[in-house]
C-alpha cells in the first residue's frame, strides 16, 4: 500500500469514527448531532493532522503524540482561536469520544486472545501496576496544576 492509500484509508477509519462519536453524543449525553459537529470536525482535523505528521515526517513516532500537541497548541490561551476551538469541542462528550476506542481495545484484544492467554497472570499484575501508577501520576499533577493556579 502506499502512503496515499493509507492515509486515505485512515481519514476513511477517522470519519467513520466521528459519525460514531456524534451518535453517541447524541444517544447518550443528548446534545445536538448539528451542534457538536464543529468540535467534531475540529477533533477529526487534529487527528488527520497527526496521522498525516506520523506517515510522512516522523515515522517512528506515534501519531497520538501529534495529534495530543497540535491540540493542545489550538486550545492554549492566547492561541488566536482558543476561546472558538474550546467552545465547538466543549458540545462533544468526553466519554462519547472513548466509546469507540473501547470497542476497538475489545476486538483487537478478542483477536489476538490466544496471545493474551500466553502472557499469563503475569500480564495483569503489569496491567494493574500501571494503571494504579498512571492514576496517582495524574492526580498528582492535577493537584499540583489546581494549587498553582489558586482553585484549590
Amino acid at each position: 500500500m502506499t502512503k496515499q492509500q493509507n492515509i486515505i484509508e485512515s481519514v476513511i477509519v477517522l470519519i467513520i469514527v466521528s459519525l460514531m462519536v456524534l451518535v453517541g453524543n447524541h444517544v447518550g449525553f443528548h446534545n445536538n448531532m448539528v451542534e457538536a459537529l464543529p468540535g467534531m470536525g475540529i477533533l477529526l482535523l487534529l487527528c488527520v493532522a497527526g496521522v498525516a505528521t506520523n506517515m510522512f515526517v516522523f515515522k517512528k513516532i506515534p501519531s497520538v503524540l501529534f495529534v495530543i500537541t497540535y491540540g493542545v497548541i489550538v486550545t492554549v490561551p492566547g492561541f488566536p482561536l482558543a476561546e472558538t476551538v474550546n467552545a465547538a469541542v466543549a458540545k462533544v462528550h468526553f466519554l462519547a469520544l472513548t466509546t469507540p476506542i473501547l470497542a476497538y481495545a475489545g476486538v483487537a484484544i478478542g483477536k489476538d486472545l490466544d496471545t493474551f492467554k500466553k502472557s499469563g497472570w503475569r500480564i495483569v499484575v503489569v496491567s494493574l501496576f500501571v494503571m494504579i501508577s498512571t492514576y496517582i501520576a495524574s492526580a498528582a499533577i492535577a493537584q499540583g496544576v489546581l494549587k498553582f493556579m489558586g482553585d484549590i
